[in-house]
């Protein structure tokens, strides 16, 4: 059978039951591009350079509209323009980690409502299933989808072994709505028990901690090339944010618009090194 680490992003978008995951998987398609920009930056009017600049590279953008210190729904309302304008996806990186009732309102309310605008968020599996079926009370009804936290790329990190695998198996039991996870590789099998199979899913893995030129940034984050993201690791999308808008905060837009192109076709290259390594 053939699995989801051999198959084109374009296949694999045909037959995804989840609104957003195919749409993060045909827009990945059309513009031939894996890349994930996550602008963490706090001054509203550098968060809209950087993005109306990276736009035509990448198929998500990832956000924390959180640390933006002049924090306006207008913000909400320009991204949305550049979304449509450059055919990009929307990823509010919020990390929900809370019981079902309240993450239904941090999603749903306040004074961000993640869920009008964001096509994809996340979430800690800590609080168990629960935090899902919170999140899913609002997401599903407007088609949107959720990762959940199998891994992260920071030294030391807690999440692995048996809360990576709880985490996989969470995953499985909400298929509707759990589109994937943030890790460092394919989960493929991972969590399954004796006599169980994971049949035809799909999980996408978008993997953050993705540089080209440092292994590290001084506060725990360890980074790895696309290259052993996509091709060695089998990882679907490449996160990347200071490697592309530097510690200027993208002050130089010719420079963002060259690293962006770098990593893209980095990204892109690996990906059909992959495919074509096993077709």
């Amino acid at each position: 059978m053939a699995t989801s680490f051999t198959q084109t992003y374009a296949s694999r978008a045909e037959k995804h039951a989840n609104q957003a995951a195919r749409a993060l998987l045909e827009t990945i398609e059309r513009k031939r591009s894996n890349l994930c920009v996550s602008v963490d930056v706090t001054k509203q009017a550098d968060f809209l350079r950087i993005i109306d600049v990276v736009g035509p590279y990448i198929c998500l953008v990832k956000t924390h509209v959180d640390v933006i210190e002049d924090f306006d729904y207008s913000v909400i309302e320009r991204l949305q323009e550049l979304s449509t304008k450059h055919d990009f996806q929307i990823f509010e990186d919020r990390k929900f980690a809370d019981i079902g009732n309240t993450v239904a309102l941090q999603y749903s309310s306040g004074v961000h409502k993640i869920a009008h605008w964001s096509h994809l968020t996340n979430a800690h599996p800590v609080p168990g299933p629960s935090i899902i079926t919170g999140l899913a009370s609002v997401g599903l009804p407007l088609g949107r989808g959720l990762l959940l936290l199998a891994e992260m790329s920071t030294k030391g990190s807690l999440a692995t072994g048996a809360y990576t695998e709880e985490a996989v198996r969470m995953a499985r039991a909400s298929p509707d709505f759990v589109i994937g996870f943030i890790a460092q590789r394919r989960m493929d099998g991972v969590g399954l028990r004796e006599g169980e199979s994971a049949g035809d899913e799909d999980f996408l893995i978008l993997t953050p901690g993705v540089g080209l030129d440092t292994k590290g940034d001084g506060m725990g984050q360890q980074y790895r090339t696309p290259r052993q993201v996509v091709l060695e690791s089998g990882c679907d999308v490449i996160i990347v944010g200071r490697g592309i808008y530097g510690k200027d905060n993208g002050a130089n837009p010719d420079a963002v618009r060259a690293q962006a192109e770098r990593y893209r076709e980095e990204g892109w290259k690996a990906y059909q090194e992959r495919i074509a390594a096993t077709s």
